[in-house]
Formats: structure tokens, sequence, C-alpha cells
């Protein structure tokens, strides 16, 4: 039994001393001149959904939960966010080639439609981002209708 509490105290020292490791933080407060609004017409109803089921992993602004500041989650979630964040940025949206654009739009519907996107480990916590019917069609349809217009463009 005294092994046991030598090794307890030992755990509980390792995760306070990890606490004052914390990840870099996601945030940007101003919408960037690459932001997906700038090249792609956005519904505002579509944007809201976008902001409440994506851009935590897709953008350059997080809105952190509380247990962010407890480790090891926090690492966990920036690794989340960096994989997301390099699949697709809607911050960088605009940066991106036009045919890449299409095609982010075109996996955005299909995604959606297939039920991969957003995450079931997100929408575990995050109810705002557990899509209805109606709101995952509005988004394809979004993205589909933005791909056309993007192909008017670059045919």
């Amino acid at each position: 039994m005294h092994i046991f509490k030598k090794i307890l105290v030992v755990l509980l020292i390792i995760f306070i001393v990890i606490q004052f490791i914390q990840p870099d933080r996601n945030k940007s407060v101003q919408v960037v001149p690459a932001d997906v609004t700038k090249d792609v017409s956005v519904p505002e109803n579509v944007q809201i959904i976008l902001q409440a089921a994506c851009y935590d992993c897709h953008s350059n602004n997080t809105n952190y939960p509380w247990y962010n500041y407890v480790q090891p989650v926090g690492w966990i979630l920036a690794n989340h966010i960096k994989h997301g964040k390099r699949d697709l940025n809607f911050s960088d949206f605009g940066s991106y080639p036009i045919r890449k654009q299409q095609s982010k739009l075109k996996a955005i519907a299909d995604q959606i439609k297939d039920g991969e996107m957003p995450l079931y480990s997100y929408t575990i916590i995050h109810k705002k981002a557990r899509l209805s019917k109606e709101q995952k069609v509005l988004i394809t349809d979004w993205a589909q209708k933005a791909q056309d217009s993007l192909d008017k463009i670059n045919p």
C-alpha cells in the first residue's frame, strides 16, 4: 500500500506540472482578407451554422471551452485544430487556388451528406454543432451553389 501512495503522489505532481505547459491558442478577432466570406457568397443563416459547427477547428478563431485549460485535454484539442485547419481553413479559403476552393466546397457537401462532419466526438459536447436535416441541406446547397459559381470563373 505504501508504494501505491508514492505512485499516486508522483502522478499528482506530474499532473500539476503539465498544467503549466499550455498549447498556443488559435484566436483571431479579425476577419482576414482571405476569409471564405470575401470570395464566396455566404448567406447569414449558413454563416451562423458554419461558425457553430465548423469554425472551432476550421478557422483561425476557436472558441475554447473551459476544459481546454486542463492538460492533456488542451494538447488533444490543439492537435485536432491543427489537423482541421490543415484540411480546410475558412480563414484562408480565399488564398487557395480556384480548383482547390472548388474541391473543398465539394468535400464540404460530401462530408456533410455522409455524416462525416462535424465529427461525432465534437458534437457530443457542442450541441450547437449537431446539424438538423434542414441545416445539412442548407450547407450542402450553399456549398454546391458556391462551387457552381466558381465553375463559371474557372471552367
